[in-house]
């Protein structure tokens, strides 16, 4: 089985696709399947505007499509609406190859943040974008909902997952957090007008607010908000030290399609607090319960943010590991392999997926 992965995201960007889809490759290579990733770092590049740690491939079309004629892939997967997309989409379309996406972020809202654009401007690149595909993967059900009210689909379900070796209670809580007054809340990611951090950092509450990223917002927010601290980005053990150090979790984006951040707060024993928005609502559910049959919440989400913290500080914080396990990342591999669209033919050592599974998985 030959597999290619197209992704504008990929290191050194820092970000929660670039960690999915990088754990996703490794552990599809473990089951011995070969991963041809063309990803952004291979080609000359430009700064994305107002993102300029995201790097635009340029003229990158002939090479990709070099690379995938000399690879021959019996399957492609195309994981961003970039240029590197475009042309992997391109090369399928004229080759009458067949291909699946996936939908990480909510461009068209990003845009609208950043612009003062109506949303709906945006969609229909979108949808020109991922209507050729066989799938497009989703990570939540709320986000596969949207997508399909917005005409794109079929969707597959494929849930992210964490590294539970990693992002533990039992990691070294961080040094540097140890002596700052408590409760410490905690924010890690992309520090950028889209995630909406003003809304955290402007409530008053007891304790210390942490910022563990970087990112265009970073120089405006600490002039603003000199109580808080900002650790910068912290990767590895680092990042999930600064988890084990903090004793709630606030997510205030309102644009992500699903948070890994969450979840790897989760794993490491830390509850969460958000607004009741796509990801966040799918992690912790409407109740704070979580999604998988817990009996102790996990974490709350709330349109006023402060009532969410504070009922999430009552959270069980065994409970949030409880809930964390459920997204291992092997059941998540098996999730993106049994949606991928293999060439017609039949493929050496493609293990189909049973009809049963897909469409528990895929959403018409």
């Amino acid at each position: 089985m030959r597999l290619a992965l197209a992704s504008d995201a990929w290191h050194p960007q820092v970000n929660g696709v670039v960690r999915s889809l990088s754990a996703t490759v490794e552990r599809i290579r473990q089951r011995g399947i070969e991963v041809e990733t063309i990803t952004a770092d291979q080609f000359r590049t430009v700064p994305c505007p107002t993102y300029p740690e995201i790097r635009l491939a340029l003229g990158c079309g002939r090479k990709v499509t070099t690379r995938l004629d000399a690879f021959a892939p019996d399957a492609v997967h195309i994981a961003t609406e970039g240029p590197i997309g475009w042309a992997t989409r391109r090369w399928c379309r004229k080759r009458g190859v067949p291909f699946t996406t996936s939908f990480h972020t909510c461009f068209p809202d990003y845009v609208a943040v950043r612009t003062g654009l109506p949303v709906d401007w945006f969609w229909p690149v979108m949808r020109r974008f991922h209507g050729a595909a066989s799938r497009v993967f989703a990570v939540t059900p709320t986000l596969a909902n949207e997508l399909q009210a917005r005409g794109i689909g079929p969707v597959h379900l494929w849930p992210l997952g964490v590294d539970l070796g990693l992002f533990s209670p039992n990691a070294e809580p961080a040094a540097e957090m140890a002596k700052l007054p408590r409760p410490i809340m905690l924010n890690v990611g992309r520090v950028a007008v889209e995630k909406n951090l003003d809304s955290f950092l402007s409530l008053d509450l007891p304790g210390t607010k942490v910022i563990v990223g970087d990112g265009p917002a970073l120089a405006d927010l600490k002039m603003r908000y000199p109580e808080a601290v900002f650790l910068g980005a912290l990767h590895g053990r680092e990042l999930a030290s600064a988890y084990a150090a903090a004793d709630l979790f606030v997510f205030p984006s309102r644009t992500d399609t699903f948070g890994l951040v969450n979840i790897e707060a989760l794993a490491s024993g830390v509850p969460v607090a958000a607004f009741p928005v796509p990801g966040p609502i799918d992690i912790l559910g409407r109740d704070g319960m979580g999604r998988n049959g817990g009996a102790l919440p996990i974490g709350a989400v709330d349109e006023d943010l402060t009532e969410a913290i504070q009922r999430a500080m009552t959270a069980d914080r065994t409970a949030c590991v409880a809930e964390a396990a459920h997204y291992e990342w092997d059941r998540c591999t098996d999730a993106f392999l049994s949606g991928l669209a293999p060439r017609p033919a039949k493929v050496a050592g493609w293990d189909q997926p049973k009809a049963s599974a897909v469409a528990e998985l895929v959403m018409p």
